[in-house]
């Protein structure tokens, strides 16, 4: 069954709580993205800022240069999965293991420069490979389809993994990702700039339901 995560993409305190807040009452899960302004090149709340209801299962796309200096708020926080980018300076296995010994998933975002056979040594360490098509640290983007490519390499290479997608998810393309073998629908702005959250991720429901 394909997941919908609403994702919060926040640059201050302020900005992180209205955005939880538009999206916890029907949400299930939640997709938080974290940057350092140097990887990506805006910044959000800080690790030991961040929060959301316990009620929610998280994933924490750390978008950050060096992922690994921050691997014990990590664990702390205690989320379901923590993404970190395939692209960052960081030794990919050994944070994945770090995650694994605290029973976190582990996650590897791949940007669309970024080809999937170049990380055929790491991608078995990872629990979901998230598939990159957005604008780094905010909402908005273009959902390139041509980017399902990657997912059936990863199928390919890596059929356990759960694939998710982030960037420009829609009601008119939510179809074709899930049918391209996405499980994971990571939606930014689709929601959180509806004038009716619940709807908007309602309809998203029913259209990977058909």
């Amino acid at each position: 069954m394909t997941t919908v995560c609403p994702t919060v993409t926040a640059f201050d305190l302020h900005e992180y709580r209205e955005q939880v807040e538009r999206v916890a009452p029907f949400a299930t899960d939640l997709h938080i993205d974290l940057m350092d302004g140097e990887f990506a090149p805006t910044v959000s709340p800080k690790l030991d800022q961040i929060w959301w209801p316990h009620t929610i299962q998280v994933d924490i796309h750390l978008m950050y240069q060096k992922p690994m200096e921050h691997i014990e708020q990590l664990i702390k926080l205690n989320p379901r999965t923590v993404i970190i980018p395939a692209e960052a300076d960081v030794h990919h296995m050994h944070f994945a293991g770090e995650l694994h010994k605290e029973n976190i998933q582990a996650g590897l975002a791949v940007l669309q420069d970024t080809s999937i056979e170049q990380l055929q040594g790491i991608l078995h360490s990872f629990d979901q490979i998230l598939i990159f098509s957005g604008s780094l640290g905010r909402h908005g983007g273009v959902a390139n389809l041509k980017l399902l490519e990657k997912v059936r390499l990863v199928k390919e290479l890596h059929p356990e993994a759960e694939i998710a997608w982030d960037g420009g998810i829609d009601a008119r393309n939510a179809g074709k990702l899930v049918d391209g073998g996405v499980d994971v629908l990571n939606v930014g702005g689709y929601i959180q700039k509806s004038d009716n959250p619940q709807s908007a991720y309602d309809k998203l429901l029913a259209v990977i339901k058909q």
